[in-house]
């Protein structure tokens, strides 16, 4: 018997099955692309799922000249641009890889190099890092012509627990790159040195050619005139006081390159005599006794006496 008064409405209940299969299909839709995302066993970092576009310049240089640029970095075995503790500045024990799993393998042109750091702790510049991972800095170097060749680099931080993909936030980039263009510049530097050296050097060796005919010429005039060996042992001081200097007491660092924080080759002592083959406004690219090249302030040189 329906108990059910005549005057009041009959609840009905919703119908949730038709409902079921959407919010199944839509689940499955979402785990399909959560497969499809990336690399399976690394995630990137909450708020940062794609990855870095990296940081790509281009060097007004030989492939040849920027690869020997970044042997250099990547043999320095530091990570730039970033830090583990407040009191280290700099963070080392860096070292080359040939691969790591920590990136998708490169498909595209040029080559490529590694270098990783382990067990570093929450690093700086790399976005929500929190935990203990590894570094991994990529460099792709391909040659665009000649005299043009293209850098990239990526960083990237993955936590050794939770294989959590953290991103730099260019910094480390940045740093990597100035690096490299230092070492380049002190490559290219070095390159236009040795060619000047090389003129400077064929330019003395005309002028010592021309000396030594100019006195041959005279010295045959020695038997008819006394004045002309008087003559010929001016020019000789003349030209040996324009190329020729020696260093003021107590001595002087004979330097790889012009200036001051540049390496110390050899110690020479007071009135060492140099022979000058490149000047600039404030060295002296010299040679000294033993045949050994290098720079000298001209502060520290006086003429012969």
């Amino acid at each position: 018997m329906d108990n059910t008064s005549p005057n009041k409405k009959r609840e009905t209940l919703p119908i949730t099955l038709p409902s079921f299969p959407k919010r199944l299909a839509a689940g499955l839709t979402i785990s399909i692309l959560w497969l499809l995302s990336g690399t399976p066993h690394l995630r990137a970092s909450k708020g940062h799922a794609e990855l870095s576009p990296g940081f790509v310049t281009e060097f007004a240089a030989s492939t040849e000249d920027v690869l020997q640029a970044l042997q250099e970095v990547l043999q320095d075995q530091i990570i730039h641009g970033t830090q583990i503790f407040d009191r280290e500045p700099t963070l080392t024990g860096a070292v080359v890889a040939e691969s790591t799993p920590l990136f998708k393998p490169w498909k595209g042109e040029g080559k490529v190099f590694y270098k990783i750091r382990t067990d570093a702790i929450a690093p700086r510049h790399f976005l929500e890092s929190a935990d203990r991972g590894t570094i991994a800095v990529r460099y792709v170097l391909t040659s665009v012509s000649l005299e043009r060749t293209r850098l990239r680099i990526d960083a990237i931080f993955v936590e050794t627990a939770h294989r959590t993909v953290h991103t730099s936030d260019g910094t480390v980039e940045s740093s990597e790159y100035k690096t490299i263009q230092g070492h380049l510049q002190a490559i290219q530097f070095a390159e236009q040195e040795a060619a000047e050296t090389q003129r400077r050097r064929e330019s003395v060796d005309l002028a010592k050619q021309t000396f030594i005919r100019e006195r041959e010429d005279e010295a045959s005039l020695l038997a008819t005139a006394q004045s002309s060996a008087q003559d010929l042992e001016q020019r000789v001081n003349s030209l040996r006081r324009e190329v020729e200097r020696r260093v003021k007491a107590p001595g002087v660092s004979l330097k790889a390159a012009p200036f001051g924080s540049a390496a110390n080759i050899a110690n020479l002592p007071a009135y060492t005599e140099v022979v000058i083959v490149i000047v600039t406004p404030h060295w002296y690219g010299v040679e000294i006794p033993s045949g050994l090249r290098g720079w000298l302030p001209l502060d520290q040189l006086e003429l012969l006496p």
